[in-house]
């Protein structure tokens, strides 16, 4: 079902304020996923092929593109980036790539909870709260994605240990600050990449076509926290799925700061909140799923997913109210389930 309001709405976290999405190439995903798609299939696959995916980017950034009216400084305000937060000074961020490709002092302007036992945000992203198993109030049937699909129909081991668990869905836009970072502290016992498409992650896009996700080019990390120095929520796979403006998904795994930066291997000890990859370039989208039962969302986001006063075209594309919220990376999005309930979880800057 394709959404025939203009209004994207999703919710500020800070705030608590309802705010309206400007999606970029909205006019051009709108065209490639309902005219193209039903009159020339053919051709619609082609265009969310690999293959061309740079031309796509040019036609999905239009509207980003027509922001800039003198200069790159003019286009960063447009997209409200602040510059203060840049490592660089914004005078050298003279081109697209340099802007997305963009380095934050996250140390300073991304405080991360002081507890162990917490799971952070991976990316200044928009989020979805979901679950696999039928009777939890997260439950969303199988349309972000099909979940055998999603993780490697092959990969019989981490299909039983994630079953009925749940999930988070990150959509990244190309305003954003494109690193990912490490939701959870704990050894790699698993690293691959799953070959296929480059759908869009607009709106629109992921509400057209049958489980997106699942189908678009997409790095798999399966991290245990349940080792000494890790959070303790048991198994979490962190999926970095490839989109129409992205080419490339950059391993990166700094531990401190952005220095010296190493590829994701099998038997790496990864410290929370800090930089693991890159989307190269555009928009994109990161999903973290979680064992059942051993990880507790942050009741904030769990509460605004249901808010009546906002409009969302996930709620009319699925038949039930999502509504995403504007969270920050490395910012508390849950905690252990077994966490003693007199601890203090007050978000308390490292």
């Amino acid at each position: 079902m394709t959404m025939k309001t203009g209004h994207h709405q999703y919710l500020d976290r800070e705030s608590g304020k309802v705010l309206t999405e400007k999606l970029y190439g909205d006019r051009a995903v709108r065209f490639l996923y309902s005219s193209l798609r039903e009159r020339a299939p053919a051709l619609f696959r082609a265009v969310t092929s690999a293959r061309i995916c740079s031309f796509l980017a040019f036609i999905s950034f239009n509207d980003f593109l027509s922001e800039r009216r003198s200069g790159y400084k003019e286009l960063m305000n447009a997209c409200r980036i602040n510059l203060t937060e840049c490592l660089e000074c914004p005078d050298r961020l003279d081109t697209l790539e340099k802007i997305f490709q963009r380095k934050i002092r996250y140390w300073e302007c991304r405080p991360m909870p002081k507890e162990t036992c917490t799971v952070v945000s991976p990316a200044d992203a928009k989020v979805l709260l979901g679950s696999f198993c039928e009777t939890s109030s997260l439950f969303i049937k199988g349309k972000f994605f099909d979940y055998e699909e999603l993780l490697g129909r092959d990969k019989t081991d981490w299909l039983t240990a994630f079953c009925e668990g749940d999930f988070a869905v990150f959509r990244l836009t190309p305003d954003k600050y494109h690193y990912n970072h490490t939701p959870v502290a704990g050894r790699v016992v698993d690293f691959y990449e799953i070959q296929g498409e480059y759908h869009s992650c607009n709106p629109d896009a992921v509400i057209s076509v049958a489980t997106p996700y699942s189908k678009n080019k997409r790095v798999v990390t399966v991290i245990d926290t349940d080792v000494p120095g890790g959070t303790g929520v048991g198994l979490v796979a962190m999926i970095e799925v490839a989109a129409l403006m992205v080419g490339q998904i950059v391993q990166c795994y700094s531990k401190e700061k952005y220095d010296d930066p190493v590829p994701i291997y099998q038997g790496l000890f990864m410290d929370k909140g800090m930089p693991k990859s890159l989307f190269r370039p555009g928009s994109s989208t990161d999903i973290l799923v979680l064992q059942k039962g051993r990880m507790r969302f942050s009741e904030d986001l769990v509460c605004n997913l249901r808010r009546p006063d906002a409009e969302s075209r996930f709620t009319v594309g699925f038949g039930q109210r999502l509504v995403e919220t504007d969270v920050k990376v490395r910012s508390l999005i849950g905690q252990a389930v077994d966490l003693p309930t007199s601890q203090n979880l007050n978000n308390e800057p490292l």
